[in-house]
């Protein structure tokens, strides 16, 4: 069986778009191949900055021949219909079968389709690979038609296997396939012929190209760290950074250079992100001061003079960059040291962050507001926490954060400490952006978390005041991912705050400045419009909506840690449902609870108890609530659940009250031994009507006991 060994050689592809395209090149091939009759093995993709490569191993040398099958008019049709039939299949009458079928006689036609060989099914799918390729963006050039990232040069397509190599016939726009590429564009033969994969990538690796971008990441990573190393220094890891240096180089020469003593006292942040974003350097440590002191280049050739003049030209460029964000440095702290972030907040007024919520002033205000409402609930002084929030997004108009964009909040953070601001407010002004993801760290210092929360909180109760919600998969305001943060600084934290409160706090915030005429109206229907929610309070339109939308997120995190999504809704439906952190606590306990042979029976006679109640009192007109008598009880068994009943409650109760829901489940758990021999030894729905009711009621003991840890009926299966 051959081998296939396919090279797309064009101009240099953008980093961004070589593994995927690579990967797509993979895909639509082998699946086109396998669409039209042929097998493989296996098959691998590979991209340089100049290339795509495909390699697919143990190809069938033909697709086998097929039989299809095709069903004709009745032999008693007219003869234009059988005529048509014969046209569209290429047979003969002679060679029709007929069969029985229900309705009379039909014709059968039984058509071949003889296997066609690989070359010929290779060159058609590889056309139509190229002709149909999804790059994100595509040009032509010259006279053809063929639309592709950068000009195409060449196709390389082989098959290869005991017997040699050869070429795969086809042609697009001129170019024809060959067995040729080339190597390196300046240290490499212009030209060479290949045989087979292992021929190609050593004669590649020969030609200074390297084939496989692990490899590339791999060699600049070890080469830096190792000349980083011999001077005492560190190499600060930036695997995204890694991976498209690797892109741009088909033969990484790793390059140190020296950064200017007079940038030197630049916030190593702003160094790094300086040479990452303009120039695709690598950022060296001194891991003893912690600043950044060196910088790595990777070039595309290997210079007589071990890259001197490389670096030279590396650092004059880095010199006029660094130069910018040094002046960007000095004026900001000019401005803080001044009139303090305030004074370079009051620009904020200007800014507008949306045009139905006000400007990013606006927003401070609110967010200030929440933060002193907040600060008791989470230990942090309240002056604080209300200072932290005013100046927190005051570097939105430093000229840094205009250069560097993902610098808000860290320079936020060092001019906060160039003004003296007290550390807590400082590390406020960096932290309260966290949680940014799932994997991103949760601040724990009381003055962050509540900033963090209130920023957070705004977003959610402005974006749900205008009525501007997550559709679908489309949430343009990040609304899912600030849910997520306020859970996570809520859990994370084991927080005891009441939702609804803050929100409806935050949402008469937002009708002030309404009001005041800062703000558009929110929703047409009206603030004033309001609920009941599940304790009975009065609430304000959009929070049970943002309550839903809370949960909805917190089954989606707690699913991913293990806990099943009827779990919460068991949980959810539970009084105190905005306390996420009591929510958390209370399903982390049933989920246990479930996985145990107890609370799975438990559940099952918990169900049991209720659909008879539930029948009966649809039945009757009446409901069974209270009432059940041990006096009235007859069997041994009835009498044994009163009796388990009357034990476990106190404890329950007790449990509850403590909020101690594994000892709380632990106690529900000795009924179920119980409450299976009575349903195994009294017939609930007797004809003594005395006893009926008795036990009706008992069953609705049974209900509300075990209902008050969680509402088992949400419990599937």
């Amino acid at each position: 069986m051959p081998d296939l060994l396919i090279e797309l050689f064009s101009e240099e592809i953008p980093a961004r778009m070589q593994a995927r395209a690579a990967e797509d090149l993979k895909r639509m091939v082998t699946e086109g191949l396998v669409e039209a009759g042929l097998t493989y093995a296996s098959a691998g993709a590979f991209h340089t900055p100049r290339r795509l490569a495909l390699s697919v191993e143990g190809l069938s040398e033909a697709s086998r021949d097929t039989v299809e099958e095709r069903k004709g008019p009745r032999t008693d049709a007219p003869e234009k219909a059988l005529e048509g039939f014969l046209r569209s299949t290429g047979l003969t009458k002679d060679q029709l079968e007929i069969r029985d079928e229900k309705k009379g006689q039909v014709y059968f036609a039984k058509i071949t389709h003889k296997g066609r060989q690989a070359e010929e099914i290779v060159a058609e799918v590889l056309e139509g690979a190229i002709r149909n390729f999804p790059w994100p963006k595509s040009m032509r050039w010259g006279a053809g038609d063929l639309r592709w990232v950068r000009p195409l040069h060449s196709i390389l397509c082989l098959l290869s296997d005991e017997q040699g190599a050869r070429v795969v016939p086809m042609e697009i726009d001129g170019i024809a396939a060959g067995d040729v590429t080339r190597g390196h564009r300046f240290m490499g033969p212009d030209e060479f012929t290949v045989s087979s994969f292992e021929d190609y990538e050593a004669k590649l690796k020969r030609g200074c190209v390297l084939l496989r971008a692990e490899e590339r990441a791999e060699t600049i990573w070890s080469e830096a760290s190792s000349q980083a190393f011999a001077q005492g220094l560190e190499l600060v890891e930036d695997r995204g950074l890694l991976d498209e240096v690797a892109g741009l180089v088909e033969w990484p020469v790793v390059l140190m250079g020296e950064i200017g003593d007079e940038f030197l006292d630049l916030p190593p942040e702003v160094l790094q992100t300086s040479m990452k974003e303009h120039q695709k350097f690598f950022s060296v440590r001194d891991p003893k001061s912690g600043k950044i002191t060196r910088f790595v280049t990777v070039a595309n050739i290997e210079t007589r003079d071990h890259g001197a003049t490389i670096l030279a030209g590396n650092g004059k460029v880095l010199a006029a960059r660094l130069s910018d964000a040094k002046f960007f440095w000095e004026n900001d702290l000019r401005v803080v040291k001044e009139g303090g972030l305030e004074a370079m907040g009051e620009g904020l007024s200007n800014v507008t962050f949306h045009n139905r919520l006000g400007s990013q002033s606006d927003r401070v205000a609110r967010i200030a507001a929440l933060a002193r409402q907040i600060a008791p609930h989470v230990s942090a002084d309240a002056d604080d926490a209300e200072r932290a929030a005013k100046v927190a997004k005051a570097d939105l108009r430093s000229e840094m954060v205009g250069e560097f964009p993902e610098l808000q909040g860290l320079m936020g953070r060092y001019y906060a400490e160039a003004q003296g601001l007290s550390p807590a407010i400082a590390a406020a002004a960096q932290e309260h952006y966290q949680p940014l993801g799932p994997s991103d760290a949760v601040p724990s210092a009381p003055v962050s978390v509540a900033v963090a929360l209130a920023d957070k909180l705004d977003t959610l109760a402005g974006f749900w005041w205008i009525d501007e919600k997550p559709t679908g998969s489309k949430d343009p305001f990040a609304l899912r991912r600030a849910a997520l943060g306020v859970i996570r600084l809520v859990t994370a934290n084991g927080l005891r705050l009441d939702l609804i409160e803050i929100l409806e706090a935050q949402i008469k915030r937002l009708k002030e400045q309404a009001n005041m005429g800062a703000l558009a109206e929110g929703r047409s229907s009206g603030i004033g419009a309001v609920l009941t929610d599940l304790n009975g309070r009065q609430t304000i339109r959009p929070v049970p909506e943002l309550l839903d939308f809370f949960h909805d997120r917190l089954k989606v995190h707690l699913r991913a840690e293990g806990i099943p999504h009827d779990v919460i809704d068991a949980c959810i439906a539970m009084p105190g449902n905005d306390d996420l952190t009591l929510l958390v606590a209370r399903a982390e306990a049933l989920a246990g609870f479930l996985k145990t042979e107890d609370g799975e029976n438990l559940t099952q006679g918990f169900k049991r108890a209720n659909n008879i109640l539930t029948q009966a009192e649809a039945k009757d007109g009446v409901e069974y609530s209270f009432g059940a008598d041990a006096k009235f009880a007859e069997a041994s068994e009835e009498k044994a659940l009163f009796a388990a009943l009357d034990g476990a409650q106190p404890k329950i109760d007790a449990a509850m009250a403590s909020e101690d829901f594994a000892s709380a489940m632990a106690a529900m758990a000795s009924l179920r031994a119980p409450i299976d021999a009575f349903f195994e030894a009294v017939q609930v729905n007797t004809e003594n009507q005395v006893l009926r009711r008795n036990r009706l009621n008992l069953l609705s003991r049974i209900r509300t006991t075990c209902g008050s840890v969680a509402d088992l009926s949400k419990i599937e299966g």
